[in-house]
């Protein structure tokens, strides 16, 4: 099964068992998100990142041109609060 089938699969069986108020508010965030066009502007795979410098996990800053002068570079986020 192709992930996308899975994700597919994975709402409708969410969509069945959520409370309704819980789906109504969830569907119109999702709404209000996309008529904000908020996602147009983010960037999509394969687009080419502009530079930029973060604080690694010590708090020194890692220059994008740095990295990127030693080979590609793959940027992962990771959500969470730690």
């Amino acid at each position: 099964m192709k992930l996308q089938d899975k994700l597919h699969a994975l709402k409708q069986e969410f969509e069945a068992n959520a409370p309704k108020e819980a789906l109504e508010i969830m569907h119109q965030a999702t709404r209000d998100l996309a008529a904000s066009h908020l996602l147009d502007r983010i960037p999509k795979a394969g687009m080419q990142a502009p530079a930029f410098a973060l604080a690694d996990a010590s708090g020194q800053r890692v220059a994008s041109q740095d990295l990127l002068a030693r080979g590609p570079l793959v940027i992962t986020f990771y959500r969470g609060a730690w």
